[in-house]
């Protein structure tokens, strides 16, 4: 395409969670066809580690703010969001955390908010375009410093603040009313909002009352080339399993410390080898966060009924992902450790090089979210040839099984704990469907979410809104 144009593209928050990941992949597959991305973003920690930015984008050009000394504060017993880089607020309610609710911040922490984000864009040079993702903060910030187009990239989860605040969270947060406002307006502002889902798109008309000409639906791609399926023998996928559980372990309790959680060579054999022919089970698998919506605790009980159900030829259920130390409600492992169901096992939080690997070690992606926003993860696994199971809201309900003719995987009623082991067993128990869904996935991904006809998409967009906006 060659479109040379310069793309400021902002995430208000540090690389974590399925956001991080977008910006990354759009970035790299927009500089692919010729335009110039320039990420602002949040930054943790030192160079090395995932949530650092610099790290996590590679060769995309980054200015970011960090986000460090905000954490040492709250170490300290002070307040993060008075630090001279406050850190960011987040989405979600979470219980002793630094990122509060952004529905709990008042007007002194919003002004800091803005203003660092403004130091942060008058850094850069002004460019053809603002690619925002998520309605934030970062969106004043920008109106009060360039007039330059924006495309607003929502991610669900500020929908479901929002939706939260319309159902009575001016009850439960002091500026609740506040920050619907800002988003509303941020949402008014802008050129275009790109959504990732119809879902989502119904809910922005509902709970930003735009314009629904404005609003493009664009889901959310995939890196076949890195999500592949790799065939893997029985003998690596064991290997791999031992290592990421029993040598190098990265589960975690309530401490929120990585390796807390620790295996045994024997709870690898007991538990993934068949106990007579020897052979190795087939693996479910789970990757996301300890979120409310992502129903992690209703997994591990509909998982209990399917090793009462199979016995010794019930397959283990590996918990990948769970930011250290955030988590809602239930801690997974507290779950299963009050429940003493055998099995289930914790991997920890691992970057996207493992997560393609692990894919291939597993027999079936199961995720029984409630309204997920989009499901990244979900297309990941197909994209590896993995059938999933999910439910019937949100996202997934756009991507899985939508041909009654080419089945990917399963969907259930949401919230249904019977229903879920019922998939999971009818999943594990019969390898032909296994495989035939697979390869209906991966037909699917290939076909329709490459992440470079996913940017051609946005590349359109772009070029739309500056026909209409010539500079």
């Amino acid at each position: 395409m060659g479109t040379d144009r310069r793309i400021v593209m902002t995430l208000a928050f540090y690389p974590r969670g399925g956001s991080a990941q977008v910006v990354r992949y759009l970035g790299e597959a927009l500089e692919a066809l010729g335009d110039s991305v320039m990420v602002c973003c949040g930054s943790l920690g030192e160079p090395g580690v995932a949530s650092h930015a610099a790290t996590f984008f590679g060769d995309l050009d980054v200015e970011t703010l960090d986000f460090t000394e905000a954490v040492r504060w709250f170490e300290d017993g002070r307040d993060p969001m008075a630090a001279p880089v406050p850190i960011h607020p987040s989405f979600e309610d979470r219980p002793g955390v630094p990122d509060r609710i952004f529905a709990s911040l008042g007007d002194d922490d919003y002004r800091r908010q803005v203003a660092v984000w403004r130091s942060l864009l008058e850094r850069v040079a002004e460019p053809d375009f603002y690619h925002v993702h998520h309605l934030t903060h970062v969106n004043d910030a920008i109106a009060a410093v360039s007039d330059r187009p924006v495309v607003a990239h929502l991610h669900g989860t500020e929908l479901k603040m929002l939706d939260e605040i319309r159902a009575g969270g001016t009850d439960r947060w002091e500026h609740a009313a506040e920050w619907e406002k800002r988003l509303v307006d941020a949402a008014h502002r802008a050129d275009r909002l790109i959504v990732i889902s119809p879902t989502d798109r119904a809910l922005a008309v509902d709970l930003l009352g735009v314009d629904p000409s404005i609003i493009e639906v664009v889901p959310n791609g995939v890196d076949v080339d890195r999500f592949t399926p790799l065939d893997l023998p029985r003998d690596e996928r064991l290997e791999r399993w031992r290592r990421w559980l029993v040598d190098e372990p990265r589960g975690w309790d309530e401490s929120g410390r990585p390796g807390t959680i620790r295996y045994s060579e024997d709870d690898i054999d007991r538990s993934f080898l068949d106990p007579v022919t020897g052979e190795m089970l087939p693996v479910l698998l789970f990757v996301g966060r300890f979120l409310d919506f992502k129903r992690v605790p209703l997994l591990i009980r509909a998982y209990a009924t399917v090793r009462r159900t199979l016995g010794t030829h019930a397959p283990p259920l590996v918990i990948w992902g769970g930011y250290p130390g955030e988590w809602e409600g239930e801690h997974p492992y507290t779950v299963a450790r009050e429940l003493g169901v055998d099995g289930v096992f914790f991997a920890g939080w691992r970057g996207h090089e493992d997560l393609a690997v692990g894919f291939n070690c597993a027999d079936a992606f199961v995720a029984p979210s409630f309204d997920e926003p989009f499901g990244q993860v979900y297309l990941e696994a197909m994209a590896c040839r993995l059938p999933v199971i999910a439910t019937d809201s949100g996202g997934p309900m756009s991507f899985v099984n939508t041909d009654p003719d080419r089945p990917n995987g399963w969907r259930v009623t949401p919230d249904d704990e019977n229903a879920l082991s019922d998939a999971m067993i009818e999943a594990v128990s019969d390898p032909a469907v296994r495989l035939e869904r697979g390869h209906n996935g991966r037909r699917m991904i290939e076909s329709e979410y490459d992440w470079r006809s996913v940017a051609g998409r946005v590349d359109r967009i772009y070029s739309d809104v500056l026909a209409e906006r010539p500079r």
